[in-house]
């Protein structure tokens, strides 16, 4: 697909955290996870820190990977006005993920994954399952809805490019529900829902 654009890259130099608190469903994850004995947490698509930091706090050894330079100077400089650490790579995500098979406990992405081909996509889904131990535990959200402003360029079905604004180039695949569950078909899916911003979220278990 070639070099990604660094849309966001812009945008977080320009706007700097642009979110601060966490998806809704994350404060559930969290106990969740402290329920289970999760320790690693990987947050892939780290952006400017949100989860990364959250989690940090809440005691999980984190990895935060993002392929914005900005976004991740942001986060380093955010874990340490707080007093705390997480291991950040700056990294493609459609590249092969630099961490060992079975490393995690959990993986979380949040509205990242759906930014490519869907070719692409299931090769991210495929790296996440690699990275996870057995039983390890995924929450990914991806959209339901092409509801971004402006005009698109469809690159393949139900993939879309922006052609202006402040995503422009940047692509998103607009997800079925019958498709999410069938990019997770290697996974164990307990749950998937809407949330307030009309994203698929899905939970998952690797079996």
């Amino acid at each position: 697909m070639g070099e990604p654009t660094r849309a966001w890259d812009e945008i977080f130099k320009r706007q700097g955290k642009v979110f601060t608190e966490p998806h809704a469903d994350v404060p559930g994850i969290v106990q969740l996870l402290k329920r289970g004995g999760a320790d690693t947490v990987l947050d892939l698509g780290s952006g400017s820190g949100r989860h990364t930091v959250y989690l940090a706090r809440h005691g999980f050894s984190v990895y935060g990977l993002d392929n914005s330079a900005a976004g991740i100077d942001i986060t380093r400089q955010w874990l340490a006005e707080e007093d705390l650490a997480a291991e950040l790579q700056l990294q493609n995500m459609m590249e092969k993920l630099p961490y060992p098979d079975a490393f995690f406990d959990a993986v979380i992405s949040i509205q990242v994954i759906h930014h490519a081909r869907l070719a692409t996509i299931r090769g991210i889904v495929g790296e996440i399952r690699r990275v996870l131990k057995r039983g390890g535990f995924v929450f990914v959200t991806v959209p339901a809805l092409r509801n971004q402003a402006g005009s698109f360029e469809e690159i393949e079905p139900r993939t879309f490019v922006p052609l202006d604004g402040p995503e422009k180039g940047l692509p998103h695949h607009i997800f079925t529900l019958e498709e999410l569950r069938q990019l997770f078909g290697a996974f164990d899916v307990t749950g998937v829902h809407l949330d307030a911003t009309d994203h698929h979220c899905l939970s998952a278990f690797k079996r």
